[in-house]
């Protein structure tokens, strides 16, 4: 447990369980609107945001967040409103933040291509005091969205039309979505960097959508998935000096492939146990009225 010793590491594994809770949290909407790589444009626009905080020597991690949400409103505009033009106008959009980060930060005197790429693959060891602030403030808006408001936002991630008709503000709740997740990213990018934050919040959702079959069920159990591979990630990460972002989607990839393999025979056993359900009550229906089936069975 020596691990527990360093600041740093205290601070990286706090961020850690943040991470594991948050990004699960908003991915199960994401995957459910069948909008996975969201995530992984959030964070190209966050890259922005980034290089704008070294350039005006304020906090990186309030200035993406920041531009963040401006770019995820924008997103979700293209996505609602753009016709054959939308794909293009994302594309400009996702290359555009990226490139403007890199940009911004190699013209910050303060910044380096060092500072690049702790927010590019995560760093556990340039998690500060005021990181953790913002994190743990930013966790708690999107816990509080995601579980507060679970039922309207799987309503609209499941059918919009119907639940335009049952009188939900569906373009709010869209647009609320897209915010909670360019939070989440913000939140994820010191643990897991902005390149790998999407696999952090499809990855678990989709690991647990092999054993699982209410939404409940799988939230909890990708939020569980989430916590486990960050914590695990971000030790193997002190010990082995490996980059604790590739180290927790890799980890996440693990225990998606192992339920996978689980999944199929408990998915046999079930369907096995369906049909011998099915042909008990098939033998019910059969026996007449006032008699039970065993006064037809003969010794």
């Amino acid at each position: 447990m020596d691990f527990l010793e360093p600041a740093f590491m205290q601070r990286a594994l706090l961020a850690a369980v943040l991470v594991g809770i948050t990004a699960p949290a908003v991915g199960i909407y994401l995957v459910q609107r069948r909008q996975a790589l969201m995530g992984d444009g959030i964070g190209h626009v966050a890259m922005t945001g980034v290089g704008l905080g070294f350039l005006l020597n304020s906090s990186p991690v309030w200035m993406a967040t920041l531009v963040a949400v401006v770019g995820s409103v924008a997103m979700e505009l293209i996505r609602a409103y753009g016709k054959t033009r939308g794909d293009l106008a994302l594309a400009l959009l996702f290359y555009g933040g990226m490139a403007g980060g890199v940009l911004l930060i190699n013209l910050s005197p303060t910044g380096s291509n060092a500072n690049l790429s702790s927010y590019l693959f995560g760093s556990l060891s340039t998690v500060s005091p005021e990181d953790i602030t913002a994190i743990a403030l930013l966790a708690a808006f999107v816990v509080l969205v995601t579980v507060g408001l679970r039922r309207q936002l799987f309503a609209v991630s499941q059918d919009e039309e119907f639940a335009r008709v049952t009188g939900l503000p569906v373009r709010l709740l869209n647009l609320l979505i897209a915010v909670t997740a360019a939070v989440t990213v913000t939140v994820a990018m010191r643990v897991v960097g902005l390149l790998l934050v999407s696999a952090l919040m499809v990855v678990p959702v989709a690991a647990a959508q092999q054993l699982t079959k209410s939404f409940r069920a799988t939230f909890v159990l990708a939020v569980a998935t989430g916590i486990t591979v960050t914590l695990a990630g971000t030790v193997t990460s002190y010990y082995q000096d490996v980059p604790p972002g590739a180290t927790i989607v890799l980890y996440a990839i693990g225990v998606f492939v192992l339920l996978t393999l689980l999944a199929a025979p408990l998915a046999r056993r079930r369907a096995r146990a369906a049909a011998a359900a099915a042909a008990v009550d098939g033998c019910d229906s059969t026996v007449p009225a006032g008699r039970k089936p065993a006064d037809d069975v003969r010794v």
